[in-house]
């Protein structure tokens, strides 16, 4: 039998580690290292549809993650979910399995990395707007009025005229934070009951059965050449998104979630674009510009000042 968890898989809540407040400084941890691991996710996708389209890119990550995630459960002895969390995992697929990395490879055809990961800062009002929706919490007003504040400014930005804009890319990028937040909010209150890595790791499984027919019939004719300059990335943003952004990041994620609060930790996604734009600049070369950085900056004050009400 598997043995009983706590919230994301690490026992029962507080143990020998401080009680609530420990549960909290190490979600807090856990969901810090997430968003490291996921501030790689767009420059790698940037350069992944360089040599892969982005339907065979996400089937082909979402396969690759859900092979390895196979082994994590058949290895640990994992029970299978009940039929009731059967509902919540296909949410989490279609959110963040499918959701998000096909938009966003969609949208990265037409945006540069640094462009896209500026729009991540809605992602922590639309994770706490799920919150609510899906998961019960209840962060203060003032909470509310900081997070509006910053997604303004991110959509300010996305208005501006900058460079880098093209609807082509920003439509898909707003519906792919849009089923993220969701993905996000789902799957952390699942966690709670079947641990953190467990949630990726069914969901990954769950979604398997329709990304293995979409990798294959679009599978490409000829394969980037690891021996020039677009082949050999193509294939290591490949490899880091389905490693990676589609399961050791959520591994940390979700746990952080769970233990830290939904609203409260889903805030820390705000340094996401810190180091995205620097990822983008000193992998891809590409240009930040300092409006760019300007919003990313002002959208993280606004959402500091939310996570002091969450």
């Amino acid at each position: 039998m598997r043995r009983e968890t706590g919230p994301a898989g690490t026992g029962r809540r507080g143990g020998r580690s401080g009680g609530r407040n420990g549960g909290q400084g190490s979600g807090w941890g856990s969901g810090l290292l997430g968003v490291a691991i996921f501030s790689g996710s767009l420059p790698a996708t940037r350069v992944a549809v360089e040599g892969f389209s982005p339907l065979f890119l996400t089937a082909a990550r979402a396969v690759i993650a859900a092979c390895l995630a196979a082994c994590l459960l058949r290895g640990l002895r994992q029970m299978r979910p009940e039929r009731g969390d059967l509902a919540s995992l296909a949410v989490v697929a279609l959110g963040v399995v499918v959701g998000f990395p096909l938009l966003t490879a969609l949208a990265l055809r037409h945006v540069t990395a640094a462009h896209s990961v500026v729009f991540i800062g809605l992602m922590p009002l639309v994770t706490a707007t799920f919150a609510v929706l899906r998961a019960g919490e209840r962060p203060k007003p003032a909470f509310w009025l900081f997070s509006g504040l910053g997604s303004l400014a991110t959509a300010g930005f996305a208005l501006s005229g900058d460079r880098g804009a093209s609807a082509a890319g920003d439509l898909p990028m707003l519906a792919a934070v849009l089923l993220c937040g969701l993905g996000y909010a789902e799957g952390a209150a699942l966690s709670r009951r079947l641990g953190g890595w467990q949630v990726i790791s069914w969901a990954l499984v769950l979604a398997l059965p329709v990304m293995v027919p979409v990798a294959v019939a679009t599978w490409p004719e000829s394969w980037p050449d690891v021996r020039t300059s677009t082949g050999l990335p193509a294939w290591a943003g490949l490899g880091y998104v389905s490693v990676f952004s589609m399961l050791l990041g959520f591994v940390f994620w979700y746990r952080g979630l769970a233990l830290g609060g939904i609203a409260g930790v889903g805030q820390l996604q705000l340094l996401q674009p810190f180091f995205g734009l620097a990822l983008a600049a000193m992998l891809l070369g590409e240009p930040v510009a300092w409006t760019m950085v300007a919003a990313a900056g002002l959208v993280v004050l606004c959402v500091a000042g939310a996570k002091r009400f969450a």
